[in-house]
């Protein structure tokens, strides 16, 4: 199911949401293509990665949690909190969506939904987490995902906190590390949204920065669409 129009009273109201989401930014990458490091503190003009999205998801959620393993410390200039995994072996993205649903069962108790979104993808919608959530409407156990052109981006969704045991039953007793695997066991939609246009060509909202060469499109991106 797609959602393509949109729903003014949500999209011009961020704050009627936001004690009812939670954004968390997954931060835990690798970064293999990257040649290692820490991803999310690489500069784009001049600003880290994980700054720039932080930029874009806290005027759109109640909380901002950082998703990261390792030592929590590099990222203390941000001000938010850092959220390891709650479960051991770099799981990958289900394992950070757990933890931010954690979070938010313990910190945010009046939270309904959590908001992931990647730290290496700094363009992504300022009406993302409206949009998703009335996509998601009334279904308690209705998920979300973000879509733009023929891609479906599993790291940018709307998560109900009531399906972390679902979700903690999956990845401990299944294995489990596929997102979309996951997402089609439960009630789900898909919005679609569209990018800017730079000199004539739609730009992909969740282009990601993956390797060097892609910081240089991520600069001069930054450069356009801050004019």
């Amino acid at each position: 199911m797609s959602i393509t129009g949109q729903d003014e009273s949500f999209i011009n109201d961020n704050a009627r949401w936001a004690s009812m989401t939670v954004g968390c930014i997954l931060a835990g990458g690798l970064s293999r293509r990257m040649g290692g490091g820490d991803k999310a503190l690489r500069e784009i003009a001049g600003t880290s990665l994980v700054g720039r999205v932080i930029t874009r998801i806290a005027p759109q959620v109640g909380r901002v949690i950082i998703n990261a393993n390792g030592d929590p410390a590099r990222f203390s200039g941000f001000g938010y909190p850092v959220v390891a995994d709650t479960l051991p072996g770099h799981l990958g993205p289900l394992a950070g969506i757990l933890a931010g649903l954690r979070w938010a069962e313990r910190h945010a108790p009046s939270a309904r939904w959590v908001v992931t979104v990647a730290t290496d993808t700094p363009f992504f919608p300022d009406d993302l987490v409206a949009r998703l959530v009335g996509a998601a409407g009334h279904i308690e156990t209705m998920i979300a995902l973000a879509r733009s052109g023929d891609r479906v981006h599993p790291v940018f969704g709307l998560w109900p906190v009531m399906l972390a045991d679902d979700l903690e039953a999956a990845i401990r007793g299944e294995d489990l590390r596929k997102v979309l695997v996951w997402v089609h066991r439960h009630p789900n939609v898909e919005v679609i949204f569209r990018g800017p246009v730079v000199d004539g060509i739609e730009i992909d909202p969740f282009f990601n920065v993956n390797t060097p060469e892609d910081i240089d499109v991520a600069e001069v991106l930054a450069e356009e669409l801050s004019r």
